[in-house]
């Protein structure tokens, strides 16, 4: 099943672009934070441009629910291209101690030179940028030890810049999640509607888990087999196994059909809740794609 082809740029969102352009100047490096299961598709291709000439350290959030060889991978590739590279699961906040000593491993020649003026006591400011709903007030929480940025797990919470002191030295500026006007590739756009970071308001819920059933019954048919008692066949599509999955979860209606909006959010509660599984949903490309070659 194709899914409707998405677009989606909220007004916020350019204000966002806009704020981001005024406090680049501000800040000594940027840490951008993406979905380890979709690390790609929840780049946005505007950051390159809009934070052009700052140190960057990469974040790859969510590694509890991704694939955790196919992580290593990822982090291999941004490396490869030239930046930093963290690992990390804020809800739990597993590796998010290691932050800091990236920041200052990152700005270190910076550091040293602050030194050598008699500086060394002043503050390092880093702007935390992202997609909507890859969990980058979660991880500013985290890193200052207390809870500062607002969070919630859907997208669209965080709607202004936000100065959050971590230590005497070092500051995070927190800014809202950000989308592009267009998305080229509807592959991407439609895992992004997949982890939630386009709003299920504006989209056909039952649509899209038509086609994540489609996909999970390609790539991984075991998932669907443990968790809802079902096994794919070659022939079935997306929405006959909404069904099957669905009846076997006894969610009926009158003339025993089944309530498929039911299980379409039920699908995807679970997928974007772990409840499914750790999957990664694309693989590194042989060459970078922005960065450092």
């Amino acid at each position: 099943m194709k899914m409707q082809e998405l677009h989606y740029f909220p007004g916020h969102m350019k204000k966002t672009q806009r704020a981001i352009e005024e406090s680049i100047k501000k800040v000594d490096a940027v840490c951008e934070i993406l979905d380890a299961r979709i690390p790609l598709s929840s780049r946005n291709p505007d950051i390159d441009a809009l934070t052009a000439g700052k140190p960057r350290l990469i974040v790859l959030n969510h590694t509890d629910q991704a694939d955790s060889g196919k992580t290593k991978r990822w982090a291999a590739y941004f490396r490869r291209c030239g930046w930093a590279v963290l690992e990390t699961d804020a809800k739990s906040g597993a590796g998010v101690k290691e932050f800091v000593p990236a920041v200052r491993a990152l700005l270190a020649e910076k550091l040293r030179r602050y030194a050598e003026k008699g500086q060394a006591g002043r503050t390092v400011r880093v702007m935390v940028v992202g997609i909507p709903n890859v969990g980058k007030s979660t991880f500013i929480n985290r890193v200052a030890g207390r809870t500062r940025a607002k969070a919630e797990n859907r997208p669209g919470v965080t709607r202004s810049n936000q100065w959050v002191p971590v230590d005497g030295g070092l500051e995070l500026l927190d800014t809202p999640g950000i989308l592009w006007p267009k998305f080229e590739d509807q592959a991407a756009a439609m895992r992004l509607a997949f982890i939630g970071a386009i709003r299920d308001e504006i989209m056909d819920l039952e649509e899209l888990a038509c086609c994540l059933m489609a996909f999970l019954a390609e790539e991984y048919p075991a998932c669907l087999t443990e968790r809802y008692k079902i096994v794919p066949e070659p022939e079935e599509s997306g929405y006959d196994l909404l069904v099957k999955a669905g009846r076997r979860r006894g969610f009926l209606i009158s003339g025993g059909e089944v309530n498929t909006e039911r299980m379409a959010k039920i699908l995807m509660d679970e997928f974007r809740g772990g409840k499914l599984g750790c999957f990664t949903l694309e693989l590194p490309p042989e060459a970078c794609e922005g960065g450092e070659q």
